[in-house]
């Protein structure tokens, strides 16, 4: 991440441009998301025949990349950026650890459990997943899948409500 940054940062005034636009890309399946929030975006520079977009779909598979890339283009030509390319990166491949903080707290005032601990954690040592509702720890796994393959169906034992757990990956 701080490469990234850095290197946004010795890039050209467009570039902020850029991202603020690419932060407007909400994702399809967690629409109080941008793609900027989850890191999808890897980098943004010139080239001398314009932009490069580095992508990265939160998994290889992901119905919604052709979809997402499209809507790139589409945003960026909107705002002016003519000449854009946009390059899928699976290696590494997206890691819910790209996310940024604000990113999982408007999981979580979505209705959504965001991601808790690291990628590499293993689920039994990260601790009990918090109900995104009344913030109860006392919360159980009632499927391993939720409304998507990266999210775990949970139920809060003191509210009662189900909801979605988006899964350390």
């Amino acid at each position: 991440m701080e490469q990234r940054l850095l290197t946004r940062d010795l890039q050209p005034p467009q570039i902020h441009q850029i991202w603020q636009q690419l932060h407007q890309i909400p994702d399809p399946e967690l629409p109080a998301l941008s793609i900027t929030d989850l890191g999808m975006i890897r980098n943004v520079f010139a080239t001398s025949n314009g932009w490069k977009v580095m992508f990265t779909p939160t998994y290889s598979g992901c119905p919604a990349t052709e979809f997402l890339i499209t809507e790139i283009k589409h945003v960026l030509k909107q705002a002016g950026f003519l000449d854009v390319e946009i390059q899928v990166v699976l290696t590494p491949a997206w890691t819910t650890d790209w996310m940024n903080q604000d990113a999982k707290q408007r999981l979580r005032e979505f209705g959504i459990a965001p991601p808790e601990g690291k990628s590499c954690d293993h689920p039994e040592l990260s601790g009990p997943i918090s109900c995104p509702r009344c913030h109860s720890q006392h919360t159980e796994k009632i499927s391993e899948f939720g409304s998507t393959a990266c999210k775990a169906l949970y139920r809060c034992r003191e509210c009662l409500e189900p909801f979605d757990y988006f899964k350390c990956i």
